[in-house]
């Protein structure tokens, strides 16, 4: 083989673990397994021990030297100290590789411009479930379930392999932890963080946590037995959060777009309007504006057990248990003001896309309502998974694998007040009201608001339930077979049955102009609050226009208040039983051969081709409201009856033939050259295939409507093409270029289709209808044949006779009979019917300072599709959703006393949804960066400390519509810091 003997000594080492459930390229499988290949150790193979900024670097170059296809990868300095404390905020220190955030904290990942959904994360080579209840019908995998100080290393495969699971489109993402027959012996450290969140500091009493401090702690212990045999590795972590996160939005979304000419609606008179928009103008106005406070409290713990058994040399069995806890209780309040869309004076910029500069209703006299609300609910999710994997070299030349797992995650309400709620409170005493858009800051202006003649008093109420659970069955068998001298044969063949249920149900209470009268509720329930202070790093903020003052309360408090008041106490509790069940369970047979060789010729080349088949069978049954029967109540109404909720069953199928082809040469034996052809799939999002069908109640002359999902979607299908050069100029340094193109097709778009469901039976066409028409009514006089019906068969089967209107009409209903023809119903579905291409380039390096203890690191990756949103279009579009460019630049300076990083991540502003709170309206977040800091200092061999900032520079998020003037939302956070010790045994 012509890779040198060193470099796959490091590499087998570094990437400790993968081996025993995901296997790495052959070419670099020769020492000691991920699972204690004891022969090696026995032979006295040189162990190389990842400790520093320095080797972890070098260990991370030679994981991308060294494997087949585009690779990147992040390796731990040191046992327990991953370089993060959130998996998310380390891979997107990787070009290509950007975060979605929630409360300031790395979530979700996007990579090559392909979103969460159809990235795939795998814990030791096994695909691991979603459960989200932020998304509750997404596959995203939410990294902030998993604490980074068990984590050994993440892999990056941004192309595709025959024997690499399949949904990920961007990149498959393999989380490894350790295992104790990694190395010999006895390691163990025990590390404590005191972490301190501005955030909290920054929020009203009322939702701020009692201490903007934390503890942190985390162990890690394994050992082996002298001879080799056994292996014992237990880790666990216990992290608390209190935070806080402020936000100014347009909550419910803008309103429209119209054109400039419209004016059926009546918002934009034709006078009163600065620079109104033209004609041909698209234009939105917002529909409310919302100050919100929210305080988050967080308790994380992780554990794993690991223990491994190698009764011969031969072979090495491995049982491992891993959990994660993460609970969220959460505590906001909210100032808004909904518009009427009344008489209004306004200010516009320039078209083709108007957006509002300042935008003013007048109301008098002032008695709408100055909105104030209060939430107070906690989740929690519970992730759980128990493998097994046994590895056994049959002959020197055949290995064989086997690997299972049970897995599941799990979330739910964690509060007698449920999933999310909003307890609605206002002061009838809003004049006129102004949002101003000018800045970054939206600034609602009151006149008015007196708080004394119209005091607080609770209106409307929402109580939400919510529920998700995801499981996984997965079996895996694999091998490896030696072929003549530089050649290898991977096979497998594998089953994975995967079940997700998500539920909910909602209380409201449509009370908005009051749930009971003023006086009802004491004085002492509300806390007087200004709003500025809560957004000072926001431009505009200081707006001596803003409407500063409003009332905070115990959210509690309030809602018993309410329930005393009207007497209603379950009005204002979540329901104990879910209105909505879906239930999708997918079952994948699959098989791949990949065939591995080197080639000695002038210039060594090295080539991997193979083939993956899967047969996937989809079953999705959802609960939903029985329609029974329908019945014409008006002239052109007819109303679709409900039953008791039923479960209904889809299905679907599809299979896949996806080959592979990964092709590398060495131009010099510090330069590479790569290209790679692949194809993967991305499987539709549960809602998307979801299997109950839903009917709107109210249907026409023609027949009905409704939705459903579609278990027939077949998945987003990619094919993909990447060429890279690496130079690899010194042992810890190296520069690349890679550029790639993916041509995707099966996007699921909507579409309607017309069936029959249930066999409801309509009255139109029906014996009554067609004698009535037979005496001289016209088909389309609906009143004529309604007072035929009455006329002639009141008191027959399914006609009830109420007597005559005003006008003489007949009234009643007449209810579709056996015999009548049965309706047609126009349902909205998903079908695969959208395409898109991308294409993009990764620029990488990474330089050492010779001895100088100095170091860089930066990437920069440009993301580029034609298929982009159209915001002078007016409906329902189709657009490629996260793409940015992105970059990253990280300096290090480390010796034997101390190491520091100061790391800058910058993404792009990118299309983050097509869709906000109104409807099809576009939402664009806007570009942002972030400067983290870490230093640590090693006390002793064994005692080190270490000190980390994030978002060091007190960085706000915003969002936007069509324009940057519709602000969507706009977001602050603040620093972190903490201060930690790690001590090793």
């Amino acid at each position: 083989m012509h890779y040198p003997k060193a470099n796959k000594k490091l590499i087998s080492l570094a990437v400790a673990g993968a081996c025993a459930a995901f296997g790495l390229p052959a070419h670099a499988q020769d020492a000691a397994s991920a699972t204690g290949d004891t022969t090696a150790q026995a032979a006295g193979v040189q162990q190389v021990v990842v400790s520093g900024i320095r080797q972890s670097m070098a260990s991370s170059l030679n994981l991308k030297r060294n494997s087949d296809g585009i690779v990147d990868g992040i390796v731990a300095e040191d046992m327990g100290k991953f370089p993060d404390t959130n998996l998310a905020e380390s891979l997107q220190r990787i070009s290509g590789v950007s975060i979605d955030r929630s409360n300031g904290e790395g979530q979700k990942v996007t990579v090559r411009g392909i979103g969460p959904d159809f990235n795939m994360v795998l814990l030791n080579g096994r695909q691991m479930p979603t459960s989200n209840l932020g998304d509750l019908n997404g596959r995203a995998f939410d990294f902030s379930n998993l604490a980074s100080e068990a984590i050994s290393q993440l892999q990056v495969y941004k192309t595709s392999r025959a024997e690499t699971p399949t949904g990920g489109i961007g990149a498959t993402i393999n989380v490894l932890t350790a295992r104790p027959l990694d190395r010999l012996g006895t390691y163990s450290s025990f590390g404590v963080k005191w972490a301190y969140d501005a955030s909290n500091n920054n929020l009203p009493a009322d939702d701020r946590a009692d201490s903007s401090s934390t503890p942190e702690f985390s162990g890690i212990y394994t050992t082996t037995s002298k001879d080799g045999k056994w292996g014992l590795g237990i880790s666990a972590s216990y992290q608390e959060r209190n935070s806080g996160y402020n936000q100014a939005a347009v909550s419910s979304g803008w309103k429209g777009p119209f054109r400039g000419d419209e004016q059926t609606w009546g918002a934009i008179p034709a006078t009163g309007a600065t620079n109104h928009p033209k004609p041909s103008d698209v234009y939105e106005v917002p529909q409310n504006l919302n100050y919100s406070f929210t305080g988050v409290k967080r308790q994380r713990t992780n554990g794993q057990l690991t223990l491994q058994f190698a009764p011969v040399k031969e072979l090495v069995t491995t049982l491992d248990y891993t959990y994660s806890q993460n609970k969220l209780q959460t505590k906001r309040n909210d100032l808004s003001a909904w518009f009427n869309f009344g008489p209004s004076t306004s200010s516009w910029t320039n078209g083709p896309v108007a957006a509002p500069l300042v935008y003013t209703e007048q109301i008098s006299p002032a008695t709408s309502d100055i909105a104030m609300g209060a939430g107070n609910f906690a989740t929690k999710t519970d992730n759980k998974s128990l493998g097994f994997n046994a590895q056994w070299r049959a002959t020197n030349d055949l290995k064989l694998e086997f690997d299972a797992h049970h897995s599941t995650a799990e979330s739910m309400a964690d509060s007698p007040f449920g999933s999310f709620n909003t307890l609605g409170t206002a002061s009838f005493s809003r004049g006129d009201t102004s949002a101003d858009f000018s800045k970054d800051f939206p600034v609602l202006s009151i006149a008015g608001a007196d708080f004394t003649r119209a005091p607080q008093q609770v209106t409307g109420s929402n109580f939400q339930n919510r529920y998700m659970i995801g499981k996984i069955d997965q079996y895996q068998v694999k091998g490896r077979l030696r072929m003549l001298e530089s050649s290898n044969l991977n096979f497998g063949l594998g089953a994975i049955k995967v079940n997700n249920r998500s539920a909910e149900s909602n209380n409201q209470l449509d009370t908005w102009g009051g749930a009971s009268k003023a006086s009802d509720y004491p004085s002492s329930l509300w806390h007087p609050a200004t709003v500025r202070g809560y957004f000072d790093q926001i431009d505009g903020s200081d707006s001596p226009n803003l409407f500063n003052n409003f009332y905070t309360f115990n959210f509690n408090d309030a809602r018993l208040a309410a329930a005393n008041a009207t007497k209603n106490p379950a009005g204002y509790l979540p329901k104990t039983s879910f209105t909505t069940d879906q239930r999708t369970r997918e079952d994948t047979k699959n098989l791949y051969l990949q065939f591995n060789t080197d080639w000695d010729t002038r210039f060594p080349m090295h080539t991997a081709i193979g083939v993956r088949y899967e047969k996937t069978d989809v079953v999705s049954t959802a609960l939903v409201p029985a329609a029974t029967s329908i019945s014409w109540g008006s002239q052109n109404e007819f109303t679709v009856n409900m039953g008791e909720p039923t479960f209904t069953t889809l299905t679907g199928k599809y299979h896949n033939l996806l080959p592979s082809v990964d092709w590398d040469m060495d131009l010099r034996a510090d330069m590479k050259l790569r290209a790679s052809y692949g194809e993967t799939i991305g499987r539709p999002r549960y809602d998307q295939i979801a299997g109950g069908q839903i009917l709107n109640t109210l249907a026409r002359v023609e027949g009905g409507t409704g939705s459903q999902g579609n278990p027939a979607l077949k998945p987003v299908k990619s094919k993909n093409f990447d060429l890279s050069f690496e130079w690899y100029y010194a042992k810890q340094s190296f520069a690349s270029v890679n550029a790639f193109y993916k041509d995707l097709e099966n996007y699921a778009g909507q579409s309607q289709v017309v069936e029959q469901p249930f066999g409801l039976h309509t009255p139109v066409g029906g014996a009554f209808w067609n004698e009535a028409m037979q005496n001289g009514c016209a088909n389309s006089d609906t009143t004529c044949i309604r007072n035929y019906i009455f006329r002639n068969h009141a008191g027959a089967n399914g006609v009830i006779f109420k007597g005559n209107d005003s006008l003489g009409n007949a009234t009643g209903d007449i209810v579709g009979q056996p015999g009548d023809p049965v309706a047609n119903f126009r349902i909205t579905s998903f079908s695969n019917q959208k395409k898109a291409s991308l294409n993009g380039l990764e620029f990488n390096v990474q330089h050492m300072f010779a001895n100088t203890g100095f170091g860089v690191s930066a990437n920069y990756t440009y993301v580029h599709s034609g298929l982009r949103y159209d915001n002078k279009s007016v409906g329902e579009q189709f657009a490629l959703v996260g793409l940015s460019n992105s970059y990253n630049v990280v300096g290090i300076f480390e010796n034997d006393f101390m190491s520091t990083r100061l790391a800058w991540n910058w993404r792009g502003e990118f299309l983050s949804s097509t869709f906000d709170a109104a409807g099809p309206n576009p939402q664009y977040t806007e570009p942002y960066g972030q400067l983290d800091l870490s230093v640590g200092f090693n006390i002793t061999p064994k005692l080190s400390v270490q000190f980390e900032a994030i978002n060091l520079t007190n960085e706000i998020t915003r969002s936007h519509g069509r324009a940057k003037e519709m602000a969507e939302y706009v977001t602050q956070t603040g620093p972190r810091y903490m201060l930690g010790a790690r001590y090793k045994f």
